[in-house]
């Protein structure tokens, strides 16, 4: 009977253990950093400005100015299927990014998903300046 018991354990926890974390976008190791006077950050030098910097994370980054002043940055793959490393891009508005293989749109102040199908954030990246330099990391 403990035999039974312990192998129903043992299927109860494999069957627990879904797909949904390897559904989401992987960590890949990102190190960017430049100058905030880099012609392709002209966009950053006011509240609201948004950039994308292709060759780093799964499918680039998209930088943030957020109205406060302050920086984000979130990798450009779609959290709505990631396994096709779908780019979010920037919308006309500034306020959001939308997925062009689902028709997702995120919010661009914290990547939070605001139109399905897409039901997760895109991942987020750490942001630090010093000495006028911006620094993207996880």
């Amino acid at each position: 009977m403990k035999k039974l018991a312990y192998l129903l354990l043992v299927l109860i926890g494999l069957v627990g253990c879904g797909k949904d974390d390897q559904s989401y976008i992987p960590s890949i190791a990102v190190n960017f950093q430049a100058p905030l006077t880099d012609p392709r950050l002209t966009k950053l030098n006011s509240a609201g400005g948004a950039v994308v910097i292709n060759g780093y994370g799964v499918a680039g980054l998209l930088i943030y100015r957020t109205p406060g002043g302050s920086y984000v940055a979130f990798d450009r793959c779609s959290s709505y299927q990631p396994e096709k490393k779908c780019a979010v891009n920037l919308d006309d508005t500034g306020l959001t990014a939308t997925d062009p293989c689902s028709g997702s749109k995120f919010l661009l102040s914290d990547g939070s998903p605001v139109k399905a199908p897409a039901t997760r954030s895109l991942r987020a990246y750490s942001v630090s300046v010093n000495n006028f330099n911006i620094f993207v990391s996880n």
